[in-house]
C-alpha cells in the first residue's frame, strides 16, 4: 500500500499533450484535470484539451504514414507489435498503477487488464502474417482471377474509460497489423493510460504517424475525427446512444464502423449441481471493474424451484467482495467513474425500489469516513424483479444484480431475450441439449456456458441488435472492418 501511493505521490501532477506524427507536442493553454475516482480530491494531472485543429494535424499526418506503412510486409509490422506486446508486460506495474489511479479498478484487475492487452496485441501481430485471399478459377481461357485484401486508411479510434489500456490496443493491433493507421482518441476520464500507451508503441519502433493520440472531448475531438475526409473508418466502443449517433454521422461519408455497445446480459441458471459454484462465476462476472463493463452479467433469469438457493449462494459470495480503494490491501472492488456516474446507480436502485422489487443485500451510497471522498456504492443484490420492471430492462453500468424467477425453460430464453441489447449471455445447466438449444436461441452475440462472461484473445468479440454494428473486434473478424477487397483479373 505505502509503495504504490509513495509512487503516485510522486507521478501526479504532470501536464500532457498530444502525439502527433509520432512527438510529444505541449499541452498549451487549454488543458483539463482528471482526479482518482477513490479520492476526489487527488489531482492526476492534467491533459491537453484540443480541437479541431490539432485532430486535422493529426489525421493528416497518420495519412501521409500510411502511403509507405501499407507497403510494409505483413511479418514486419507483426514483429514490430510483438514487441509493443513484451513492453507492456515489461512495464505492467506503471501501467497496471496509472490504470488503477485513473478509472479505479483495483490493483489485481489493473494488472490483469494490462497482461490481456498483451495477450491481443500478439493475436494481432500474427494477424498480419494471415490476411486472407482467393485464388479462383477465370471464365476464360489460360486466365485466372484473385482477390486480394488492402488496408482502409486512416482509422480513428474513439475508446472507453472503462478499460483504457485493453480497449485501445483492441483497436490499434489489428488497425497495424493489417496496414492501416491510427488516430486514437481516448476518454477524457482516462487519458494517462492512452499517454503511456503511445510511449508502448513508440519505443517499439511503430513509425512516426502511424499511431497518433489526440486528447479532449467527444464534441470536440471525436466529432472532428469522425467528420475527418481523410479518416476511412469509425472504431468506437461506448454507450448505444452514442454509437448510433456515431454511425449516422459516418453513414453520410459512406465511412464503415465497428461499434462496441452496451449491454444488459442475463445469467440464465437452469440446473446445476453446486450453487455456490454458480454463484462464485456469476458474482466474478458481475462485480468486477465494479460492474462496469459491458460484458457484465446483470440479470439472473432463474426457475422459481431454484431461485432461493441461488440468491442464498450469491448472498453468500457478495458478502466476502472487500470495497476499497486499489492500493488498499484485500479490496476486491473499487469505486464508480465519477460522481454523475454514481448517482445514476443509485437512481437505478432507487428506482427498482420503486418497482416492487426486494432489496436483498447493499444498495448504499458508501459515505462514511473510509469512504466519503470517492465514488463508492456497495454490491447490490435485488430478488422478485418483475420481467418487465425498469431494472430487468435497462443498462445499469454498475455493481447492482437483479434476479428474475420463471416458471419454465421457456419462459426464461423468452426472459433472456426480452431487451434491446444483445451482447453475451450465460448459460448455467448439466444438460448438452439445453445448452446447445440456448446457444442457438439465444438472441447475443456470444454465449458462455457454465462460466462467465470472459471472453480470449483469439475469439470474434461483438454483439447484435442494441449491443454492436460492424465487424466483430479481437478475432479474425477483425479483418472485415480494416481491410477492403479488391478484385484483380489476369489474361495471359
Amino acid at each position: 500500500m505505502s509503495d504504490m501511493l509513495n509512487w503516485l505521490a510522486g507521478a501526479v501532477g504532470g501536464t500532457y499533450g498530444n502525439f502527433i506524427g509520432g512527438e510529444w507536442k505541449p499541452a498549451g493553454d487549454k488543458t483539463s484535470q482528471i482526479f482518482n475516482p477513490a479520492d476526489r480530491d487527488q489531482s492526476l494531472g492534467r491533459f491537453a484539451d484540443s480541437g479541431a485543429a490539432e485532430v486535422d494535424e493529426a489525421v493528416v499526418a497518420a495519412h501521409k504514414a500510411w502511403l509507405s506503412w501499407r507497403q510494409v510486409p505483413g511479418p514486419d509490422r507483426g514483429a514490430i507489435l510483438f514487441r509493443a506486446a513484451d513492453l507492456l508486460e515489461q512495464r505492467i506495474d506503471e501501467l497496471a498503477f496509472i490504470l488503477a489511479a485513473e478509472q479505479g479498478k483495483v490493483l489485481t484487475e489493473a494488472r490483469g487488464e494490462v497482461g490481456r492487452a498483451a495477450k491481443e496485441l500478439r493475436f494481432s501481430a500474427g494477424e498480419a502474417s494471415r490476411i486472407d485471399g482467393d485464388v479462383l478459377p477465370s471464365e476464360k481461357r489460360n486466365g485466372f482471377a484473385m482477390t486480394l485484401r488492402e488496408p482502409i486508411g486512416v482509422v480513428a479510434a474513439i475508446g472507453p474509460w472503462n478499460f483504457p489500456v485493453v480497449t485501445p490496443v483492441r483497436k490499434i493491433g489489428p488497425a497495424l497489423a493489417f496496414g492501416c493507421t491510427v488516430v486514437l482518441k481516448s476518454s477524457n476520464l482516462t487519458p494517462w493510460s492512452a499517454v503511456k500507451l503511445m510511449d508502448v508503441f513508440r519505443d517499439a519502433g511503430v513509425p512516426a504517424g502511424v499511431v497518433s493520440l489526440v486528447l479532449g472531448s467527444g464534441r470536440a475531438v471525436g466529432e472532428a475525427l469522425i467528420r475527418h475526409p481523410l479518416v476511412r473508418g469509425v472504431s468506437f466502443t461506448g454507450s448505444t446512444g452514442t454509437g448510433v449517433a456515431i454511425n449516422a454521422e459516418a453513414g453520410r461519408r459512406l465511412v464503415r464502423t465497428q461499434l462496441e455497445l452496451g449491454g444488459k446480459n442475463p445469467a440464465v441458471v437452469l440446473d446445476y449441481d453446486n450453487a455456490a459454484t454458480i454463484a462464485r462465476q456469476i458474482a466474478g462476472a458481475a462485480f468486477a471493474c465494479s460492474g462496469q463493463r459491458c460484458t457484465a452479467l446483470s440479470r439472473i433469469v432463474v426457475l422459481e424451484k431454484n431461485a432461493r438457493e441461488i440468491t442464498e449462494a450469491l448472498e453468500a459470495e457478495m458478502a466476502a467482495i472487500r470495497v476499497g480503494p486499489a492500493w488498499q490491501p484485500g479490496a476486491t472492488m473499487g469505486p464508480l467513474i465519477t460522481a454523475q456516474h454514481k448517482s445514476s446507480v443509485m437512481g437505478h436502485i432507487a428506482n427498482a425500489r420503486e418497482d416492487g422489487a426486494t432489496l436483498a443485500l447493499g444498495g448504499t451510497s458508501m459515505d462514511d469516513s473510509d469512504f466519503a471522498r470517492g465514488h463508492f456504492v456497495a454490491p447490490t443484490l435485488f430478488t422478485g424483479v418483475a420481467k418487465t420492471s425498469r431494472l430487468a430492462l435497462e443498462e445499469v453500468f454498475g455493481p447492482v444484480l437483479a434476479v428474475i424467477p420463471v416458471g419454465s425453460i421457456d419462459e426464461a430464453i423468452e426472459v433472456a431475450n426480452s431487451v434491446e441489447y444483445g451482447l453475451a449471455a450465460s448459460v448455467y445447466t448439466n444438460d448438452v441439449n439445453l445448452s446447445l438449444r440456448f446457444a442457438r436461441e439465444s438472441q447475443s452475440g456470444m454465449v458462455h456456458v457454465n462460466h462467465g462472461t470472459a471472453s480470449e484473445a483469439h475469439m470474434p468479440f461483438g454483439g447484435v441488435k442494441a449491443s454492436g454494428f460492424g465487424a466483430y473486434s479481437i478475432g479474425h473478424s477483425n479483418q472485415e472492418f480494416f481491410t477492403t477487397v479488391k478484385a484483380v483479373y489476369f489474361q495471359s
